[in-house]
């Protein structure tokens, strides 16, 4: 057995609890172990619980840190750490003059198109300048594109970007009929005007994405409640830049507006925020973290389950769950899932992550414990097997040698060496599938000690 309760690599080791105590008499007699004496016992029946232990840390249903999509100052400020909040709530207000005079010019930029052709550059012809302009949009909608993929929001990611890809769809329906205008010219059999009025389409496809994006960075600062939670002020670090930085991108080189081509520039993302940072009359920046939401309605647990023993365990196996927070407390809790995604541990070895739902807990004395925060840490005892009433001895009655398990049996007030097949392993009890008979006398203390035809006396 000791070979089974070896640390693997320092993470974490795997326990093996018993299920129910050996039935059977023990007796005491001289000539070994540790303090001069063996104890025998019986093979008897027992019920037996294996028990995989694993590290694991509570998490929230959901969390979702919201950030100021540009820069400004929190105009107001409407909660406060431990606040609980409803879905739709306004927690809180920036006031951002950019991110308004980004829709103002985004609004002047799609009239501009809207009310006329666009006009040829000095030097450039007709197929040149439809060359140009896609070659501007494909530009624009990569470098929004790769902006938007660094929103860290699931929701508001999806959302930009459904929009930006109905955005190049719509230019690329345009951007093929103003080709077609532009061949139809080359050949003759177009007028210039007609022609010019289909690259103007196909630009009036970046102008109002532009439009779109840039309503949405000021609605944004508007901050509600994505969900039913609790308030906490600030927010880590993120690699999410402010919506305003997407409006940039989206226009792109406009040539009849005179616009260049904006590089990508900075994508570091929002800075991190402590509640001392937010506060009515604070600056914030594109992207910073002003209110975090926690839904607890309902806590999970992330277990890192060694890759010995993961393999064993299944949706649906029940654990017991102890927090260092929380003397004396025991909860109940039950695997929803099994990663496959492996994660290298400190001491070399690699481990999968399970995930488990929490339930109540109840404390030694009596009563209901308290309910765990997010992000505390909890031991995890997941019950893999469980036999009924079946052939079980004392785990220390369990000698390893090499691949095989030895029990030490009482044959003739002499002992013999009993190769046995293992079951089920509890810390205290271990069932047995072969090599014993129910009511055999075994030795079940000092057995590391026995030799092969030792006189074992009772």
């Amino acid at each position: 057995m000791a070979s089974r309760l070896r640390p693997r690599g320092g993470h974490h080791v795997p326990v093996l609890v018993a299920g129910a105590l050996l039935a059977g008499g023990l007796s005491a007699c001289t000539g070994g172990g540790e303090d001069g004496t063996f104890r025998l016992g019986s093979v008897g029946r027992a019920d037996v619980s294996e028990v995989v232990e694993a590290p694991a840390t509570v998490s929230a249903r959901a969390t979702a840190v919201l950030r100021s999509p540009a820069e400004g100052t929190i105009k107001r400020l409407s909660v406060a750490d431990g606040d609980r909040v409803r879905e739709g709530d306004v927690l809180a207000r920036i006031a951002s003059p950019t991110a308004r005079e980004q829709l103002a010019q985004a609004r002047e930029a799609d009239r501009s198109v809207s009310a006329g052709a666009a006009s040829v550059p000095a030097g450039l012809d007709i197929s040149e300048f439809q060359r140009r302009t896609d070659r501007s949009a494909r530009d624009g909608f990569a470098a929004a594109r790769k902006i938007a993929l660094t929103i860290a929001d699931p929701g508001r990611r999806a959302l930009v970007l459904a929009g930006i890809t109905r955005a190049q769809a719509q230019y690329r329906t345009a951007s093929a009929a103003a080709r077609g205008a532009v061949a139809r010219l080359n050949a003759g059999l177009g007028s210039v005007g007609a022609t010019i009025s289909s690259i103007t389409a196909a630009q009036r496809v970046q102008t109002r994405a532009a439009v779109r994006a840039a309503e949405r960075t000021v609605e944004a600062l508007t901050i509600k409640a994505p969900f039913d939670g609790v308030i906490g002020l600030g927010g880590p670090a993120g690699g999410t830049p402010g919506l305003g930085d997407i409006v940039d991108r989206l226009p792109q080189e406009l040539a009849s507006q005179g616009g260049g081509p904006a590089g990508l520039g900075s994508l570091g993302g929002g800075a991190a925020k402590d509640a001392s940072a937010i506060a009515t009359g604070a600056p914030v920046a594109g992207g910073d973290a002003v209110i975090t939401v926690t839904d607890v309605s309902k806590l999970s647990l992330s277990a890192d389950v060694d890759e010995t023993d993961v393999l064993q365990i299944e949706k649906g196996v029940q654990a017991d769950v102890e927090f260092d927070a929380v003397q004396g407390g025991s909860y109940k809790a039950e695997v929803t899932g099994i990663g496959v995604t492996p994660k290298e541990s400190s001491g070399g070895g690699v481990t999968y992550k399970v995930t488990l739902s929490l339930g109540r807990g109840n404390l030694a004395g009596g009563g209901t414990a308290p309910r765990p925060k997010p992000g505390m840490s909890a031991v995890v005892k997941l019950r893999v097997r469980d036999v009924r009433n079946v052939l079980s001895v004392p785990s220390s009655a369990i000698v390893s040698s090499g691949r095989e398990s030895v029990v030490w049996v009482v044959s003739g007030g002499r002992a013999e060496r009993r190769v046995v097949g293992l079951g089920a392993q509890g810390d205290a009890t271990v069932q047995v599938t072969r090599g014993l008979k129910e009511g055999e006398r075994i030795v079940v203390r000092g057995a590391d000690s026995v030799e092969q035809g030792q006189e074992l006396s009772p």
